[in-house]
C-alpha cells in the first residue's frame, strides 16, 4: 500500500485542497495522510470565508509525532498544495527532508499554488518562495499555465514554448513537470489542454472545455491528486497523464451536467477509478532540442 502525506488546505464545505484530493487518491487505492495548512469554511473564490491558518511549527510537530511512533518511513510521497503563509513553505521543505531521511525513495510532488487576481487568494511572499525554492526541492512540480510562466519568467503561447519552459524547470531539479492547464494559441477555444514533460519525453493531451457560467474550483487539486496516485501505482508518464485527464473530465462533465459549482467528486468516484472516456496523448517536442 502506497502512503501519501498530503499537505494542503482544507475546506469544510465544498471541494478544494485536501477536500478535493484525499478521497480521489483513496478511491484509486492509495492511502492518504492529510495534513491541513488552513481550515476554511469554504474556498476563497466565494469572496468571503472564515477559519484560519495552521502554525508552521504545528505542521512540523505533527510529522515529528508520526516519526516518533516509527511509521514515517512508510511514507512513499509528499504532495503539497495551497500554503497559508510563507513560513509553511519552509516547514514543507523541512518535512520533505524528514521523510526522505527515513525513506530516500520517497518522492515530493509540489503543486505550486500561486493564486490569481480575481480568483484564488494567497498570502504575500508565497509566490516568490515557490518560484525561488521549490524547483530545487521537488521531484515533480505541477503548475498551471500562469504558474509555469512565473516559474520561468517567460510568456508562453504554444505547446512548443511550454515544453521548452518545462525543460528549463527540469534543469533546476524536478524529474517531471505536469502542466495541469495549458493555454495554447493553436488549440481550439473549446478544448482544455494538459502537458507532461520529463527530460526526454513530452506528452500533450486535450479534453472538452465545458462552458460553465462560473468555473468550479479544485480542478487543479483533483488533477494533481490523480496524477500522484497513478504515478505511485506504476503508470508511465503518458498513462498517468491520460488517466488524470480522463478522470478529471468525468468529474467536470458530471458537475456541468448537474448544474453545480462544487465538483461532483463523490458522484463520479467510479469514473475516477475507471474512466469511460479516454483522451490519447500525443508526443510533442519543443523548439529547442530535447534533452537526452
Amino acid at each position: 500500500m502506497n502512503n501519501v502525506l498530503s499537505i494542503q488546505s482544507h475546506v469544510v464545505f465544498g471541494h478544494a485542497g485536501n477536500s478535493a484530493a484525499v478521497f480521489p487518491m483513496r478511491r484509486l487505492g492509495v492511502n492518504v495522510w492529510p495534513l491541513n495548512t488552513v481550515q476554511f469554511s469554504n474556498h476563497t473564490q466565494y469572496g468571503r470565508w472564515t477559519g484560519g491558518v495552521v502554525d508552521a511549527e504545528e505542521l512540523q510537530s505533527v510529522i515529528e509525532g508520526i516519526g516518533a511512533i516509527g511509521v514515517l518511513a512508510r511514507c512513499n510521497a509528499v504532495l503539497s498544495g495551497y500554503l497559508g503563509a510563507t513560513e509553511q513553505g519552509r516547514a514543507v521543505v523541512e518535512i520533505v527532508k524528514m521523510v526522505k531521511a527515513v525513506n530516500p525513495r520517497a518522492l515530493y510532488f509540489c503543486d505550486p499554488v500561486m493564486g490569481v487576481e480575481g480568483g484564488c487568494t494567497v498570502a504575500p511572499g508565497i509566490e516568490d518562495f515557490l518560484v525561488t525554492t521549490m524547483p530545487e526541492v521537488a521531484d515533480a512540480i505541477m503548475p498551471n499555465h500562469n504558474e509555469l510562466q512565473k516559474l520561468t519568467g517567460r510568456t508562453i503561447e504554444t505547446v512548443e514554448e511550454a515544453v521548452d519552459a518545462c525543460r528549463e524547470v527540469i534543469a533546476r531539479g524536478p524529474r517531471v513537470v505536469l502542466v495541469k492547464h495549458l493555454l495554447d494559441r493553436n488549440s481550439r477555444a473549446d478544448t482544455f489542454n494538459m502537458l507532461a514533460v520529463s527530460a526526454n519525453e513530452a506528452w500533450f493531451a486535450q479534453r472538452p472545455l465545458y462552458p460553465f457560467a462560473r468555473q468550479p474550483v479544485g480542478v487543479g487539486d483533483l488533477t494533481s491528486a490523480v496524477f500522484v496516485a497513478r504515478t505511485l501505482l506504476g503508470d508511465s508518464l503518458r498513462n498517468a497523464l491520460e488517466h488524470s485527464l480522463a478522470a478529471v473530465n468525468a468529474v467536470v462533465k458530471a458537475t456541468y451536467e448537474a448544474g453545480r459549482y462544487e465538483l461532483e467528486i463523490v458522484a463520479s468516484q467510479d469514473e475516477i477509478a475507471k474512466p469511460t472516456d479516454r483522451f490519447p496523448a500525443i508526443r510533442v517536442t519543443g523548439n529547442a532540442p530535447a534533452a537526452r
